[in-house]
């Protein structure tokens, strides 16, 4: 028989190579592994009495930091982005069995509000009520005098009366306690409800609340009318746990929401990202029998909308449909919306064709959305032929509108129409051009390289008072850096600065981007000078990229305390324009390593891709100067995979993107003269815009001949 197993003392010394953690590899691991290996023992000891103890002691175990430092070193800090995960949504109408119906979830019957007899001292409470709104700057004190001048002697349907027609929420909140004082008839829930819809008109959520906790230490009702006030005024006031928590008490009374109380709760889950709640609330409440508003539809619509969920969005047309309730104006503009972002140009179009077709007048908040879809479809001639059909049916067009408009002709190049459109808001009475319509306008000029054309603006808009945003400073600082007028630069970022623009992180990246065209060092200079008083923790970074003695440790520190400080947006620009600038000073051995950098941190997902077909490199998000280096260092790893005779695909891509927009800087034909100067066998594919292409064979015969330099 065998003995019984006992724990054995296992004690070894193990030798294994491991990658040295202070030489990080100045490529990317894409294609190969590192070579540069280190040897490092690792002892496995256990403890037992069958053997001696005088072994060396185990080394010890390093703590859970220490072994996940190297992991915090090539993270970037970021806040969070909630994202909403749907659940599986039911591909029909809810059905209800008529034989077992669910226990109810809500009244189907809306709470009844009271009824007031006809009051022949209406006339004259009305006038005495609009001479206390008048009365602006009132104390206290004041107000309760005035009160004293009160027409007639203060009875319920008086003071009802007198608590609807005080408009400012102080007025209404001094006259209803004024009312308790003076104990002339029992303080009964409609008093309540009456103040706490004034009180929510000027968001004071705790008032209200305080209000609610009065009446149920008083013995109060609190009814339908209450709960759905105190929970949109905390909706209002962005108090989504204080309405889920005033929901759920109303539950524990005994009480059912009526349907306006349960759809402002659907769209409290809502604007907290809790779509799980929603479905369930809303599948739960259609199976009590309840016909959902046009208000619970526009929650839905929202829901699937920012989550760009094309499915969802059908599931509540079918809905509407199904129960014949017609969509209204505000239902059709979350409708359009929702279909914008999920990327529904052409159903967008043809839904606010059926509302025209129905009879629904569109409002500005339509057409505001519907540009907005055209816009980021790029379909330029459709906007354009709805801006027309807007002034020929003379529909409502409003500030929004017009910027929106001004907008979308600046993202796709539309500069003579967008001049139009300016000219259109210079004429109107109400729609006279503002800061954002200047911004757009600077946009477009300095898009086209208008260099004249933007000062002008610039100029414009200090004679009309209009004041300057940062967005518009940035474009127009691109536009002179791009056409190395460096004295007009250093002006407008001086007058700028004087009238109180407060850089960001896209005017830092915007002179980053002057300082990489720069020819020469005196021009540099001085934009550095203004990049300096806008952020100079960068100016310093660049000082020491170029520095001579400069460690690839001391690089990634300060890199990464940059990129830490930096907006998310702003960070791949950043690392862009700083090899660039490496590139253009001779520094190619820092470019490489700030592409390194950038990789590892996150800024480049994407680059390298590898399938058993095809291997490709993704350069549409890199600079020119980036792009190049990435080329590079792809083509410095093939070379040790074809020295390594490792198995190869078919194909080699590199793609660059179709460069569409008639503003774009041309990647693919900066990249293509690059191609043709190195005579390497990429050549553009006809079947696929902006995508370069080579095949294995061509590919091992160039690499083979082609030499990387350091």
């Amino acid at each position: 028989m065998a003995s019984p197993l006992t724990v054995s003392n296992v004690h070894c010394n193990l030798t294994v190579p491991v990658p040295n953690s202070s030489e990080v590899p100045k490529y990317p691991t894409f294609f190969t592994k590192s070579s540069r290996q280190s040897l490092r023992k690792f002892t496995i000891s256990c403890n037992s009495s069958k053997f001696p103890s005088n072994l060396d002691e185990p080394q010890k175990t390093p703590s859970l930091a220490e072994q996940l430092e190297p992991l915090y070193d090539n993270v970037l800090p970021d806040k969070p982005k909630y994202q909403a995960e749907l659940l599986p949504k039911p591909s029909k109408s809810t059905w209800v069995n008529p034989a077992r119906p669910k226990p109810s979830v809500l009244s189907l019957q809306r709470q009844k509000r009271p009824t007031f007899n006809y009051n022949p001292q209406i006339r004259d409470l009305k006038l005495f009520a609009r001479k206390l709104n008048e009365c602006d700057s009132i104390s206290e004190e004041a107000f309760v005098s005035l009160l004293e001048e009160t027409p007639h002697p203060i009875s319920r349907d008086n003071a009802l009366l007198m608590l609807n027609s005080l408009k400012p929420w102080e007025k209404t909140f001094l006259y209803f306690n004024w009312i308790k004082t003076q104990n002339l008839f029992p303080m009964e829930t409609v008093f309540y409800n009456v103040t706490m819809k004034s009180l929510r008109f000027g968001r004071q959520f705790e008032l209200i609340e305080d209000l609610a906790n009065e009446m149920i230490d008083n013995g109060i009702e609190l009814d339908n009318i209450t709960y759905s006030t105190i929970i949109s005024c905390a909706k209002r006031c962005n108090l989504f746990d204080k309405a889920v928590e005033w929901f759920e008490r109303m539950y524990k009374t005994g009480l059912m929401p009526d349907e306006v109380t349960y759809s402002v709760v659907l769209d409290v889950y809502a604007k907290t990202g809790k779509v799980g709640e929603v479905m369930s609330l809303y599948e739960r409440g259609r199976a009590s029998g309840w016909t959902p508003d046009h208000m619970a539809f526009s929650v839905l619509c929202k829901v699937f909308g920012e989550a760009g969920d094309y499915d969802g969005i059908r599931f509540v047309l079918h809905e509407m449909r199904s129960l014949g309730v017609k969509p209204n104006v505000v239902v059709y503009n979350t409708l359009l919306e929702a279909l914008g972002k999920a990327g529904k140009p052409g159903l967008a179009r043809s839904l606010f064709e059926e509302m025209v077709e129905s009879g629904v007048t569109p409002n500005e908040k339509t057409l505001t959305v519907l540009v907005k879809v055209y816009g980021k479809a790029r379909w330029s001639r459709e906007a354009l032929e709805l801006w027309e059909q807007m002034k020929s049916k003379g529909w409502p067009m409003d500030f929004i509108l017009y910027n929106t408009l001004l907008s979308m002709c600046a993202d796709v190049g539309l500069e003579e129409e967008a001049e139009r459109l300016f000219e259109d808001m210079k004429h109107s009475e109400y729609c006279r051009p503002d800061i954002f319509s200047y911004t757009a306008m600077l946009n477009i000029y300095s898009s086209g390289g208008k260099v004249d054309r933007a000062m002008e603006l610039f100029e414009e808009m200090s004679e009309m008072d209009v004041e300057l945003n940062v967005m518009g400073c940035t474009c127009l600082i691109q536009c002179l850096g791009k056409s190395k007028r460096i004295d007009d630069l250093v002006r407008v970022f001086e007058a700028s600065i004087a009238r109180g623009i407060k850089p960001d992180d896209r005017l830092c990246g915007c002179l980053l981007s002057v300082v990489s065209l720069c020819d020469n060092m005196e021009d540099a200079n001085r934009v550095l000078g203004c990049l300096e008083r806008a952020n100079p923790r960068l100016v310093a970074f660049i000082n020491t990229m170029t520095g001579e003695g400069t460690s690839f440790d001391t690089l990634k520190k300060e890199f990464k305390a940059i990129l830490s400080d930096a907006q998310s947006d702003s960070r791949r620009p950043f690392c862009n324009c700083l090899i660039d600038i490496c590139r253009n000073r001779n520094l190619q051995e820092k470019a490489h390593e700030l592409l390194y950098l950038g990789t590892i941190f996150g800024l480049y997902p994407g680059l390298y891709k590898k399938t058993a077909g095809e291997w490709s490199l993704d350069v549409r998000s890199l600079s020119v100067g980036a792009a190049h280096t990435a080329f590079e260092e792809w083509m410095w790893s093939l070379s040790n995979i074809v020295e390594r005779r490792e198995e190869l695909p078919e194909v080699f891509s590199a793609y660059t993107g179709a460069g569409t927009h008639k503003f774009s800087q041309g990647l693919g034909s900066a990249l293509a003269s690059r191609l043709e100067k190195l005579a390497s066998p990429f050549r553009l594919r006809e079947d696929k815009a902006g995508c370069f292409a080579a095949t294995r064979d061509e590919m091992v015969s160039w690499v083979q001949s082609w030499k990387p330099s350091a």
